[in-house]
């Protein structure tokens, strides 16, 4: 039982831009990197182990020998319920909706997806969309949509580095083009697009999914779900708890010099590096940590410590 260093997936969607590899450190043949699958065991693209004894396996793989390193709170089955990403979006995403998790299962035989974003970096102005300004009917969004006036509905919220949003299934949504995003969500890839500013891909415009989006979508006056954060400073390292849900935990530590760290029992962790650079330490074990790094510590693996000045973001299931 090792902290694994993954290597993650990369996604050349068309809005992609080109950071992930030009500041992060991810390699890729394409012209465009959307998205990196930071930790993932979705069929769609997997996470793949680069160190150690497992070393070229999938992280799915070395799972399914060993489900209790998945830990308690999320059955000892081997089956990772989430799926994080680093998002680099250069041009608008599509308005799109997730499904919940008893729909998407019985549409769609995939999980639903509720999900969190953590603003990494963003250009000055940027914004995101967060569902309507207003109660809508289903009569009125599905006008809106045929008519082309959708963005007339949705509600516009400008962000800034360090917010954090929590997106609930069914809420209608779009990251905006000049935003970076650290991304953890249910393990599925469901997506219904609501709407996609007339782009074309291959010279055909992509799919839209028009009547799951109208089944799915909460169309009440949307509260934007920010986190209140609350830090916590232990001097040689402070922690702030970013998000807290019935699904995933997720905390941001800032790295001084030194932070104690623990895999017990109940759940794996997810550490990824966000800024800096460190090294874990587990016995005599060191495990280096670059911007772009994704750490798999395996439940139980017990207490480690994190030295260097870094920034890493840690997920946990509650």
């Amino acid at each position: 039982m090792y902290a694994m260093k993954l290597t993650a997936p990369l996604k050349d969607y068309i809005w992609g831009g080109t950071r992930l590899s030009r500041e992060w450190g991810f390699t890729s043949f394409a012209d465009r990197q959307a998205e990196a699958w930071v930790l993932s065991c979705h069929c769609d693209g997997e996470s793949v182990v680069e160190n150690g004894e497992h070393s070229g396996k999938t992280l799915r793989e070395v799972l399914s020998g060993h489900p209790e390193y998945v830990g308690s709170n999320a059955g000892n089955n081997g089956q990772i319920p989430v799926l994080i990403k680093l998002i680099d979006a250069a041009d608008n995403l599509s308005v799109q909706v997730h499904p919940d998790e008893e729909y998407a299962m019985k549409n769609e035989g995939d999980h639903g997806k509720t999900e969190a974003w953590y603003v990494l970096d963003c250009e000055e102005g940027a914004e995101i969309i967060y569902g309507f300004k207003k109660d809508v009917t289903k009569e009125e969004f599905e006008e809106a949509v045929r008519d082309n006036k959708l963005t007339d509905l949705v509600n516009r919220v400008k962000v800034k580095k360090g917010d954090v949003f929590f997106i609930k299934a069914g809420t209608l949504h779009a990251i905006c083009r000049g935003i970076m995003i650290f991304e953890v969500q249910q393990s599925s890839n469901v997506t219904y697009r609501v709407y996609d500013y007339g782009r074309l891909q291959n010279g055909k415009p992509r799919q839209l999914h028009i009547e799951k989006a109208l089944d799915v979508t909460d169309r009440r006056r949307s509260q934007v779900s920010q986190a209140n954060n609350q830090t916590t400073d232990h001097g040689s390292y402070s922690q702030t708890q970013l998000v807290a849900c019935d699904i995933f935990t997720l905390s941001r530590l800032d790295v001084r010099t030194e932070a104690p760290v623990e895999a017990d029992e109940s759940s794996f962790m997810s550490l990824v590096c966000v800024d800096g650079n460190g090294v874990l330490m587990a016995g005599d074990d060191a495990v280096t940590l670059y911007k772009g790094d994704s750490l798999f510590l395996p439940a139980g693996m017990g207490k480690c410590k994190i030295l260097g000045k870094v920034c890493v973001l840690q997920t946990k299931i509650p």
